[in-house]
């Protein structure tokens, strides 16, 4: 009998406020941040979260994500337009009408590892482009507690001296 197909897959939507990607290769941030440059951009912030070494006393060797990716890349998505429609500052920009506020933020891009994450390397990249370091970082942040709410991505965590079979998978905080 065959299995079923996994819905934890490698995934990449691109939209226009920018990309994001579910991937099993390990995630190479210098080429996410330029995926975000742009000549107008005054700020890129960037935040990389890594599978570190210890949790709650225990030594990590490893962790392992898998998601609904056909879901979890969709979320992402949503959460990155929500970030660019939630930031506008009026001053960055003149407009021909003077009262339609222009965006603050020019493009954004998530990143997130799927499959066995090592010590050391990164598990998700966000970088965020603005013409204002404030509202890059704001939408940063915004973009990690958002993916780690909603987006349908799970990681499991192994310790030294623990058998495989006793590592639990853990939803994102949202789940």
């Amino acid at each position: 009998m065959a299995s079923a197909p996994s819905a934890s897959v490698a995934a990449r939507l691109d939209i226009p406020e920018g990309t994001c990607a579910l991937t099993y290769e390990p995630l190479n941030a210098q080429a996410i941040i330029q995926s975000v440059a742009d000549d107008g951009a005054g700020a890129t912030a960037v935040f990389i979260g890594t599978t570190r070494n210890s949790f709650k006393g225990k030594v990590v060797t490893r962790l392992e994500y898998q998601a609904y990716s056909k879901l979890a890349i969709k979320t992402m998505a949503d959460i990155l337009r929500d970030a660019h429609s939630r930031y506008t500052r009026s001053d960055h920009k003149a407009t021909d009408s003077g009262d339609v506020r222009a965006t603050s933020l020019i493009r954004s891009a998530v990143h997130h590892r799927l499959g066995t994450v090592p010590v050391g390397e990164p598990s998700i990249v966000i970088a965020v482009s603005s013409p204002h370091r404030k509202e890059a970082f704001m939408a940063c942040e915004l973009i990690l507690e958002e993916v780690k709410l909603k987006a349908q991505i799970w990681k499991r965590e192994f310790y030294e001296g623990e058998r495989e079979e006793d590592a639990e998978w853990k939803a994102n905080a949202g789940h």
